[in-house]
């Protein structure tokens, strides 16, 4: 399995979102609501 921090994943994330690495808008959208919900639970 993988062995990143939150931090990583929400910069991979962020990464692929600014250098269009997704299929499509839907991917992009589910891309920006995961980060959104990372920081989410993050901030708790």
């Amino acid at each position: 399995m993988f062995d990143i921090s939150a931090q990583e994943l929400i910069k991979i994330i962020e990464n692929r979102i600014d250098n269009g690495d997704y299929k499509d808008a839907v991917h992009k959208i589910k891309l920006m609501t995961t980060r959104e919900m990372i920081l989410e639970i993050l901030s708790k």
